[in-house]
C-alpha cells in the first residue's frame, strides 16, 4: 500500500510583490488548480513541503489540508525555486478527479548490474529518467524499475516496450525509445592514435598566410611602379 503524504496549507489573499512577505516568514505561495474546479491561492510552510516533494515527487498523490477541510487530492505539479538560495519560492498544485485518468511522468529507477559493464568493462548509457503514463490517480507509482542486468552484451539496449509497468499504468512514450544501452570502450589503440596525432601548426598557417600577403603586397607595388614608368615614358 502507497505511503499516505498529508500536507496543509491556508488561503492566500495577498499576491504579486506582497508574497515576499510570506517568504521571509518561511510561507510558499501557491495555487490548486484542476478540470473543473477554480484555482485557490494558498500558502504552505516551506519545510514540510520541501519534505513531502522529496518523498512524493510529482508522481504521488498527497493529501492536501486547506484550514481543516477535508483533504483534497493533489499532485505537486511544479515547484519553483530561487536560484541563489535553492529555497521554494512559488508550487502548482493540481486537484486531480479520482474518477478520470489523467497523464503524468514517473521517475525510473535503475537497478541490477550490467553484465556487460561488471565483466566486459562496457559504457552503461541511460537516454532517459522518467517514463509518460497514463492512468487514474490512485493507481500512480512513485517510480518504475528498470532491470539492468538484462544488458549481457555490448550494444545490449532497453527499449521503453522492454520496462515493466505495474497494472493499471498505460505507458504513453514512443514504444521504441531507447530507456539504456551499454557501450563498447573504446580500444587504447585508438586513443594513442588520437593522442599522437599532431595539432595543425598554427604557427606555420600563419607564416604562410603572411608570405601570401606579402607577395601580393610586392606584387601591387610592382604593377603600380611599372604604371609610373609607362606614364614617364609617354
Amino acid at each position: 500500500m502507497s505511503k499516505v503524504h498529508t500536507l496543509r496549507a491556508v488561503a492566500r489573499s495577498i499576491v504579486g510583490k506582497k508574497n515576499a512577505v510570506l517568504r521571509e516568514g518561511g510561507q510558499v505561495p501557491g495555487v490548486i488548480y484542476g478540470r473543473g474546479t477554480e484555482n485557490r491561492m494558498v500558502s504552505v510552510a516551506e519545510v514540510p513541503l520541501g519534505k513531502v516533494f522529496t518523498a512524493a515527487g510529482e508522481s504521488s498523490l498527497v493529501d492536501l489540508v486547506v484550514e481543516g477541510s477535508q483533504p483534497l487530492k493533489v499532485l505537486i505539479h511544479d515547484i519553483q525555486r530561487d536560484p541563489l538560495t535553492n529555497n521554494i519560492t512559488h508550487v502548482d498544485l493540481y486537484q486531480v478527479n479520482m474518477a478520470e485518468k489523467l497523464t503524468t511522468e514517473v521517475l525510473l529507477v535503475f537497478q541490477g548490474e550490467a553484465k556487460a559493464v561488471k565483466e566486459l568493462g562496457g559504457v552503461l548509457v541511460k537516454a532517459i529518467d522518467h517514463l509518460r503514463v497514463s492512468c487514474l490517480p490512485q493507481d500512480l507509482v512513485h517510480e518504475i524499475v528498470v532491470d539492468l542486468s538484462v544488458l549481457e552484451k555490448f550494444n545490449d539496449a532497453i527499449h521503453v516496450r522492454d520496462v515493466v509497468v505495474p497494472s493499471g499504468l498505460t505507458v504513453v512514450s514512443h514504444l521504441d525509445d531507447m530507456v539504456a544501452s551499454v557501450q563498447e570502450p573504446r580500444a587504447e589503440e585508438e586513443v594513442k592514435v588520437e593522442e599522437a596525432t599532431p595539432a595543425a601548426d598554427v604557427s606555420a598557417v600563419e607564416v604562410e598566410k603572411r608570405g601570401k600577403k606579402e607577395e601580393a603586397t610586392d606584387e601591387g607595388k610592382t604593377g603600380a611602379e611599372a604604371q609610373a614608368k609607362e606614364k614617364k615614358e609617354k
